[in-house]
């Protein structure tokens, strides 16, 4: 197994972004990313994949979509699209299609931003996910940097003070999207989860102020989505690719907050009587079952079993608990930060059947 760091959701000059694909690569590269995955609103650009270089240094650049329904109002609902390789923006009017369109083409789909709020001082509407009756899609994105924005900057004094101030923004997922995808893994649903940056660098301007928001290289070094791949990228775009995407179709990956700290290294693991499951997969709960995570560094962990705390765990690095209970289990940390309590790793779950 390998452990790889991406960001996802990101946007460049293609639709509302402010950067290039080459400023992208240059800004993962900076930040010690493996791949960045770009997800222009309603276009798939094509021949953009492949390996950006600097001296030793690379970043895989994988080009994906956001699609939503430009003449719908308020414009709710989008879908990050991963792997389908192809325009599936035809499809935006009709979200189920949509789904079913982009799994026949092998793509992993996202239900983004589920949940924030309008940010009306600075023109900004809520476009959270209003079409839950969907099914087939790969999960949700749990935690989106950009809705955290929105939602906490409830006054523009706070807009502004978030602004100018990166690092004091993130404190964890907004509270409604972590109790709706309980909900979904308490009905018996599986459901994956990413961690997006929404990445835009924006120019803001409000009366005389101006300044570049958020820029790509802070995005980099904050929400990042990690993968447990089958073995390190090979500097083949075809071969890692399809271990990207394969990946986040089978939930083999975690949220992790890298900015107070990094978590690489972090694992989530069952051991079943005659089996092992990491994140995403499934394993049979029949004779018991020991859960473990391993934390890169001392923290606040809570394991939690459709959507109930089971155990919560002090300045810990090591995760166990035995059970026999079937059910979809996860595991969120917490790290004190710039003087509050944040979100720092959220796993995806192990499903006990």
């Amino acid at each position: 197994m390998s452990e790889i760091v991406v960001n996802l959701h990101i946007h460049s000059t293609y639709s509302d972004g402010h950067g290039t694909h080459a400023d992208l690569a240059r800004a993962a590269m900076k930040a010690g990313l493996d791949a960045i995955l770009v997800t222009d609103h309603n276009v798939y650009v094509d021949d953009i994949d492949g390996y950006f270089k600097d001296g030793r240094q690379r970043v895989l650049v994988l080009a994906c979509e956001e699609v939503h329904n430009p003449a719908r109002d308020p414009q709710k609902s989008h879908l990050l699209v991963l792997g389908a390789r192809r325009e599936l923006a035809q499809f935006s009017d009709r979200p189920q299609e949509l789904i079913n369109q982009a799994r026949r083409a092998g793509a992993a789909t996202f239900l983004a931003h589920p949940y924030e709020d309008a940010l009306p001082a600075f023109g900004e509407g809520d476009l959270g996910w209003e079409d839950w009756d969907v099914t087939g899609y790969t999960g949700i994105e749990l935690w989106n940097a950009m809705s955290e924005f929105k939602s906490r900057s409830d006054t523009t004094w706070k807009a502004i003070q978030y602004a100018y101030n990166f690092e004091k923004l993130a404190l964890g997922p907004l509270e409604r999207t972590l109790k709706k995808w309980d909900a979904l893994l308490s009905n018996g649903q599986k459901v994956a989860v990413v961690g997006g940056s929404d990445a835009h660098q924006f120019d803001m301007r409000k009366g005389p102020l101006h300044r570049q928001i958020y820029l790509y290289e802070q995005h980099f070094r904050a929400i990042n989505t990690h993968l447990i791949l089958p073995q390190a990228l090979t500097g083949d775009v075809e071969i890692d690719r399809a271990m990207i995407y394969d990946a986040l179709k089978a939930g083999h990956a975690f949220v992790g907050y890298d900015l107070p700290a990094s978590t690489r290294g972090f694992t989530f693991t069952a051991q079943g009587k005659e089996e092992r499951a990491i994140q995403g997969d499934t394993v049979r709960c029949k004779g018991g079952v020991t859960l473990q995570a391993r934390l890169p560094l001392p923290a606040e962990a809570r394991l939690i079993h459709n959507g109930r705390l089971v155990k919560e765990y002090g300045h810990t690095e090591a995760v166990a608990h035995s059970t026999n209970v079937p059910g979809a289990y996860r595991v969120e940390a917490y790290r004190m930060f710039k003087g509050e309590r944040r979100g720092w790793i959220f796993s995806n779950p192990i499903y006990l059947k």
